[in-house]
């Protein structure tokens, strides 16, 4: 695996999780704070039998690659035709079986998870509404930290008008399907907003935003247009860079309620890839070659800024989220860091510098801090 992953120029691989000096906890990695684990990145896993590996990280304390005891089902971190991971929020992969096309729930990535009694979560058969699909997931999404949590809400977003909801905990829980009327949702991420307790979905160019509450049984979303203001002034170089990139949107909810829309500029590199892993030959690299933040306010306004203040926004293909820089001593402030299945890269907002590059990642999920007992 090459091992581009890097947070600026702090980052030192390999260093075994037996020599670290930073305070270690019973499950095997470090946080600054006893009552959570620290954000990390699922690397992939170091094989220790047929069906088995153990689970290797990268968590934002130290900057250094961990390698844990914690046992994970090999199908969930390479590549298989078998099992396919389709997403991720609050530390629980979703998984489709290709056989039978149910989708479940795991928390086997989770480093703070127990291995020894991994749960698995069984979602309803899905049912496609006329003229949609679901065989091509856009993300997951669940509105709170446990889908054991009788009132957790899981959104599954399609690529194309449906949108799917379901109580995974309830007895008899059966999929609310939506489907979609605005095309400009139709390849958007949806996520949820604990501040304004509903989900939410940037539309393409993030000029308007759907939200759902599910409380009142809305099969119309709430849509806010968005303005965008005090946007920077690029060369004419720059523009047609820009104008020529793959672009994806994503809200962000900082701790403290703020919201934030973070455009994803990437193009295509000429050459495709052609090294292994095999699952990645023939694909067409993707190479990121912008970010823009802007923060969102009540008056739908969407305000570009180079200064997110002590915040770390973390994007992948799991439910995006950010911390607190400072409370965790291998992040710094103001950046944004972007994880895809061939690419890690973390981009200083005050400048735009960026650092890290092509590497491979068959389970591409950043896991947000998680609550230690």
């Amino acid at each position: 695996m090459s091992l581009l992953l890097r947070r600026l120029s702090k980052l030192c691989l390999s260093k075994p999780a037996s020599v670290r000096s930073s305070l270690l906890l019973s499950n095997g990695f470090s946080s600054s704070s006893l009552l959570q684990s620290p954000p990390c990145t699922i690397i992939g896993a170091r094989r220790c039998g047929p069906y088995l590996g153990t689970l290797i990280i990268f968590d934002a304390d130290d900057n250094y690659l961990t390698y844990l005891e914690k046992k994970v089902p090999m199908e969930l971190v390479v590549y298989n035709n078998a099992t396919v991971t389709i997403g991720a929020s609050h530390g629980w992969v979703a998984t489709v079986n290709k056989d039978d096309g149910i989708m479940r729930l795991r928390d086997d990535l989770n480093p703070a998870a127990s291995d020894t009694d991994p749960r698995s979560i069984r979602l309803p058969p899905l049912v496609t509404l006329p003229h949609c699909q679901t065989q091509i997931i856009t993300n997951v999404a669940m509105s709170c930290s446990s889908p054991e949590d009788e009132d957790c809400v899981v959104a599954v977003k399609f690529l194309g008008p449906q949108l799917s909801f379901c109580r995974p905990a309830r007895s008899h829980s059966d999929w609310t399907n939506i489907r979609i009327e605005n095309p400009c949702f139709f390849s958007s991420r949806i996520m949820f907003s604990k501040k304004d307790d509903m989900f939410r979905i940037p539309g393409s160019g993030g000029h308007l935003i759907g939200s759902w509450d599910l409380r009142k049984h809305k099969h119309d979303p709430e849509l806010q247009s968005m303005r965008f203001r005090k946007l920077p002034k690029f060369s004419k170089t720059k523009r047609e860079i820009l104008d020529s990139c793959y672009t994806t949107e994503h809200l962000v909810e900082s701790p403290a309620g703020e919201t934030f829309l973070v455009k994803w500029y990437r193009k295509t590199c000429p050459k495709t890839i052609t090294t292994k892993p095999f699952w990645l030959s023939g694909m067409v690299r993707m190479q990121t070659k912008a970010v823009m933040v802007f923060k969102l306010d009540e008056e739908g306004n969407a305000i570009y800024t180079q200064d997110i203040g002590d915040l770390y926004i973390f994007l992948s293909r799991s439910e995006p989220f950010c911390v607190p820089a400072s409370s965790f001593p291998g992040l710094l402030s103001n950046c944004v860091e972007l994880l895809d299945v061939n690419e890690n890269v973390t981009v200083d907002l005050s400048d735009y510098s960026m650092n890290g590059g092509f590497a491979y990642f068959a389970a591409p999920y950043h896991i947000p801090p998680q609550k230690l007992d």
